[in-house]
């Protein structure tokens, strides 16, 4: 692979305030690079050495591969679309002093304070009446449209003590001239009329541009990066492989960072469903099926906890990734992840043969830490695998980074992971 993988994860990630509008960035590659788009109400027809894909609800997607010969195995490379951000009320003005803000909630568990004093604005998707039809359009304002100013120290000398309140204080900020402008301009969006919106999924999204910086460059910051950093970097890698006897299968869900527990999450029939019916479109019985899931083997992949130098003591003594020195491998004693001792032999395996680095990573002892999706797609297609991720420091802020060289290494990582075999293991 000789791609500068950094241009285009900051293009990736331009073209992506939000999830909807991610899956629509990588059905554009995925046309590009001459794939089949299917739908779950259809039959499928499938032809060996042919790639394909499918998209539910909008904002999860499962892209795949099919070899030459008889599929042995699947490749599953998984991540998320979506990220923490503040969601739009179904009734969204407020108006009051003279001035129209947003009523919003939060999504997910982000650092509230890190969406002041920025610019902001607002993508998503709403379903339009045209007629008998309920219409599907994507909505992003690609400007700066909003913003959450803070209180000035001078009238709350406490204010960088105790928590931020989200109904009060984190409202943004729209205008100061109609009261009814946000119903104006959504309605001016979508092309249509604002009684006509029957449906809407809007989200606030951080409109600050993707930079690299440090002394020689090596870091890489941005929205989002959690997780469509990884959600890109796979998918590069799944472009350019060629799969030799293994179904290569990418994954990208919604809803990771609420619990996965919808339609088009991870704990979904999602990747179960899909599973099943390309076997069958392939030919392949049952037993097959269940043969080629017992062979599997699935790359779990969210972004991990870079050691942070101010905050070192909130890390485990040893096992402490850092930016740039490549592929983070996750290990949780309460099966948090996925990885087991089986299945990272197998990886470092992989690693070694890819050429690329692994380091690994595990909770300090007394500071609890998230979960991800492997174990939760485990509940509905249960295949051996491992949590990786990319080494990030700000996880959930508005604005994040990572180091410059590991998107290259996890592009570099998927695309031998599903151009060839996992190791086998004896006993």
């Amino acid at each position: 692979m000789n791609r500068d993988m950094i241009s285009e994860l900051r293009d990736f990630l331009v073209e992506s305030p939000g999830c909807f509008h991610a899956v629509a960035a990588i059905k554009r590659r995925l046309d590009a690079a001459g794939f089949t788009e299917l739908s779950e109400t259809e039959r499928w027809s499938l032809e060996p050495g042919k790639g394909y894909y499918v998209i539910r609800s909008g904002s999860s997607i499962i892209s795949f591969k099919l070899p030459e010969g008889k599929p042995e195995a699947f490749h599953i490379i998984a991540s998320h679309s979506d990220s923490p951000s503040f969601k739009l009320k179904p009734e969204a003005s407020l108006w009051s002093d003279g001035m129209l803000r947003l009523n919003v909630e939060g999504y997910g568990g982000m650092i509230r304070h890190t969406w002041f004093d920025r610019p902001l604005s607002i993508a998503g998707r709403v379903l339009v009446e045209e007629g008998d039809r309920l219409v599907h359009k994507l909505v992003y304002f690609d400007r700066d449209l909003v913003m959450i100013p803070s209180l000035a120290i001078h009238l709350d000398r406490d204010k960088n003590e105790g928590p931020i309140k989200i109904q009060s204080e984190l409202l943004p900020l729209l205008g100061a001239t109609d009261a009814d402008e946000w119903k104006h301009l959504l309605a001016e969006a979508a092309g249509t009329d604002y009684e006509r919106i029957l449906g809407a999924d809007l989200f606030l999204t951080c409109r600050m541009a993707p930079t690299v910086w440090g002394g020689n460059n090596e870091f890489f910051s941005a929205p989002r990066l959690d997780d469509l950093a990884c959600a890109y970097t796979s998918l590069a890698g799944f472009l350019d492989a060629k799969p030799q006897s293994s179904i290569a299968m990418h994954c990208v869900f919604d809803n990771e960072e609420v619990g996965s527990r919808s339609m088009q999450g991870a704990e979904s029939t999602f990747l179960n469903t899909v599973a099943h019916r390309l076997c069958r479109a392939a030919g392949m019985d049952g037993e097959a099926f269940d043969t080629a899931v017992a062979s599997s083997f699935m790359l779990s992949a969210d972004n991990a906890h870079a050691l942070h130098p101010n905050y070192a003591g909130k890390y485990d003594p040893v096992n402490r990734p850092k930016m740039n020195k490549g592929v983070v491998l996750k290990h949780h004693a309460g099966q948090k992840y996925m990885t087991d001792a089986i299945s990272e032999a197998m990886f470092k395996k992989l690693c070694a043969s890819a050429g690329v680095p692994c380091q690994e990573y595990a909770n300090h002892s007394d500071v609890p830490g998230g979960s991800t999706l492997g174990n939760i797609s485990n509940t509905q297609l249960s295949i051996r695998g491992v949590d990786i991720g990319l080494a990030q420091l700000a996880m959930h802020s508005t604005y994040e980074t990572m180091g410059a060289e590991d998107a290259g290494h996890l592009a570099r990582l998927a695309e031998a992971f599903y151009g060839g075999k996992m190791p086998e293991v004896k006993g």
